[in-house]
């Protein structure tokens, strides 16, 4: 086959094809525990981090409820995936091979976001969020009635496989996961192009602008503790007697259960059997949902 700007152009076409096919069929689950919020600059900074508005009763003058300054930033990273298309490849018209490894392309870029925020999650028990403590910690600083400062924990300490009892129904969601630029399928495949020319290789990439960062750790439990009924209690008790500051009920539900495959087995034993081990009533049957997560795999 005589490679032409013609046959370039067809080629292009059907790459691109395979590649969005490929984005379709990525089953991405991060949007599940991140809001994503858009960005316009390099960075975002989430001041209002620490603080939900508390309807009051209308006495006197409005109050303002100022929110509290916090500089918790999250910084866009740029990210790439490229793959080559070798001149002879097209000449001999052994192009076969590169519709199923661009539809993996696809996946892969999409996949991203899931990479990047259970990754962020795995390292909660590590990893600051805006108040200046691990997100999952034991002492996470609120106020009480008093307005004296007390610690708070949203963290169940253990040597176990974690895993994680999560509120995501509010506005905003544990994770927040920034999107500045969506993934943009880009080629090089002129024949005056130097990667032609130099390497007889026609470039295709994909390049996004993006990054995760954690939102309220109210809304998230993390637990090393073995994953049984007795240990799920805990977890929901903790968040659904979440105070704010000052000792305003939160009024938090938990409704998802993350785990990695590896804990899928126990999950659906606590919130999805009807009936206990013994045959009694499971009374935690139907109080959340559970989420396998295989990028938690390795947490």
């Amino acid at each position: 086959m005589r490679v032409t700007t013609a046959v370039l152009s067809a080629l292009n076409t059907t790459l691109s094809a395979a590649y969005q096919g490929g984005l379709e069929m990525s089953d991405s689950q991060y949007l599940r525990v991140a809001t994503e919020i858009a960005s316009s600059n390099k960075s975002n900074t989430y001041g209002w981090l620490g603080k939900m508005p508390n309807v009051r009763e209308w006495i006197g003058d409005r109050v303002i409820q100022n929110l509290k300054s916090h500089s918790y930033q999250i910084f866009n990273k740029d990210w790439e995936l490229t793959l080559g298309v070798d001149r002879n490849d097209i000449e001999d018209d052994d192009l076969g091979q590169y519709a199923p490894l661009f539809q993996e392309m696809g996946m892969s870029t999409q996949s991203k976001s899931d990479l990047l925020t259970f990754g962020l999650l795995a390292e909660g028990f590590t990893t600051d969020c805006y108040d200046g403590q691990p997100f999952f910690d034991t002492d996470h600083p609120v106020l009480d009635k008093e307005g004296v400062e007390q610690p708070v924990s949203n963290m169940t300490a253990g040597a176990s496989t974690p895993w994680f009892l999560m509120s995501t129904k509010r506005p905003l969601k544990p994770l927040i996961y920034q999107n500045r630029k969506p993934w943009q399928f880009v080629a090089k495949d002129a024949l005056t192009d130097d990667n032609v020319f130099h390497k007889k290789e026609f470039i295709y990439g994909s390049d996004a602008r993006a990054n995760v960062g954690f939102g309220l750790w109210q809304l998230a439990h993390g637990s090393k503790a073995t994953l049984n009924a007795a240990n799920y209690e805990i977890a929901r008790v903790a968040m659904s007697g979440m105070l704010g500051d000052h000792g305003r009920p939160l009024g938090i539900k938990p409704d998802l259960l993350v785990v990695p495959p590896s804990l899928e087995g126990a999950a659906n034993k606590i919130v999805t059997n009807l009936l206990a081990a013994g045959g009694e009533t499971n009374e935690w049957a139907g109080t959340a949902e559970v989420l396998v997560v295989p990028w938690l795999a390795a947490a």
